[in-house]
């Protein structure tokens, strides 16, 4: 008979040709920066040993194979063969906004036709052509779309999720997308963090009187949100035609005055002074396109992540993207994420996010990964449970179909992921 505390089945993965483990070659647990991000911890004829949704062992299949769970009775052993495939560490996607009720495909004809981000706000269209649809539907209908995008994520290899709410824009519709958001996850075998976008752009009946936005978001959604527990950070849109940094300094302190982590949309489309933000010790600082020499020599000193979105510039038809090498070769803790959202980044996939990193912005296919695995799960403080192949973490693993770890940033446009483990729960691709 086994013992009480011995599980009676484990998951024993066997022979990949390459098994990233991300292990970190310094045994540092804070987030990775210049060479580190090149350190993969690659084991070849690899093998992961799963019980109970976390990782049990990681090495070579001889090594592994010798594991005294593996010989104990009676526990039942599922052995998968990962020969001629790559075995990693679930993608970690630090920010995504799934809850939408339609994609803004007026926006995208705009766009094609020679209309700006802005221009197309400035007409209606934007993250405000999406206030209507969200505010109309219900919230088994919002949750049903997020767990969609949750279950098409996990089959691109990702297992771990921030989620943001934002197009709502009043204090009903941010909270129905909150709860839509913990319905979806309880649904999801993989794991979310959800996020309070209230502050995303000032909603129609506000434009008049932002400060008033402001307030009820500072007064009213924030305490409601951490009371209720459906947030764990809260996020600003701190730009040009969004938010002042002294109105995101208000909504950041209401945050953290409620024990709500912070993190920003930033420097997307100009230059801001990152200072006044910095003394909330956000968790991220995301898009970054136009961070200033200053403010990079700051983060390289600092444990807060840049999360890069190209995809976003990508599909908004850019011919920039975001400062990948200045920022790394600077020491900055860079992470990569889809920012999935139905105007500017409709895209599920971080093998993807991968290529257009490497193609566009030059970082090699090692950074990406580390960017796309431990350091998005830095950005979620997260990574004691996420973001590498340690013993003890959650059995979150993603497995292509490919020889060599470069394949997922080469082959593009294709998914190429066979399976994934959620919290040690198995979906294969459909």
């Amino acid at each position: 008979m086994h013992s009480d505390n011995q599980p009676s089945s484990a998951t024993f993965l066997t022979h990949a040709a390459q098994l990233l483990t991300l292990r970190s070659a310094s045994g540092e647990t804070g987030s990775r920066r210049g060479a580190e991000m090149r350190e993969l911890g690659i084991i070849e004829d690899g093998a992961v040993l799963i019980a109970g949704g976390k990782i049990v062992a990681v090495g070579t299949t001889d090594e592994v194979a010798k594991h005294e769970l593996l010989t104990a009775k009676p526990v039942h052993i599922d052995e998968i063969d990962c020969s001629g495939n790559v075995v990693l560490p679930g993608f970690v996607d630090s920010h995504t906004h799934p809850v939408f009720a339609a994609p803004r495909l007026i926006d995208f004809e705009q766009r094609i036709a020679g209309a700006t981000y802005e221009e197309i706000a400035e007409a209606g269209g934007g993250i405000r052509a999406s206030l209507r649809g969200v505010r109309d539907a219900s919230l088994e209908t919002l949750a049903a779309h997020v767990l969609h995008a949750l279950d098409e994520m996990a089959e691109h290899g990702t297992t771990t999720v921030e989620c943001k709410s934002g197009y709502g824009l009043n204090f009903a519709a941010e909270m129905k997308s909150l709860e839509a958001i913990r319905e979806a996850s309880h649904q999801w075998p993989g794991y979310v963090v959800a996020t309070l976008l209230a502050a995303h752009v000032v909603p129609p009946e506000h434009r008049e009187n932002p400060e008033e936005y402001v307030r009820i978001i500072c007064e009213d959604m924030i305490p409601t949100a951490a009371k209720l527990k459906l947030a764990a950070y809260v996020d600003v849109f701190c730009e040009r035609g969004a938010f002042s940094i002294e109105q995101s300094q208000r909504i950041l302190r209401s945050a953290v005055d409620h024990n709500l982590g912070v993190r920003a949309h930033v420097c997307q489309l100009t230059t801001a002074q990152l200072a006044p933000l910095m003394e909330f010790h956000p968790a991220s600082l995301d898009h970054m396109d136009f961070v200033s020499d200053e403010d990079v020599a700051v983060l390289s000193k600092l444990d807060t992540v840049a999360t890069l979105l190209p995809a976003a510039n990508y599909f908004l038809g850019l011919e920039s993207f975001p400062p990948a090498r200045r920022l790394l070769d600077s020491g900055v803790a860079v992470a990569l994420a889809t920012d999935y959202n139905p105007g500017t980044s409709p895209t599920a996939s971080m093998a993807f996010v991968l290529s257009v990193a490497c193609t566009h912005m030059k970082m090699s296919p090692a950074e990406a990964l580390v960017a796309a695995t431990y350091n998005g799960a830095c950005a979620l403080h997260l990574q004691g449970r996420k973001g590498s192949l340690d013993p003890g973490k959650d059995a979150d693993i993603a497995i292509f179909e490919a020889m060599d770890f470069r394949e997922l940033a080469y082959w593009f446009g294709v998914n190429r992921c066979r399976e994934t483990f959620l919290i040690g729960i198995r979906q294969i691709r459909r």
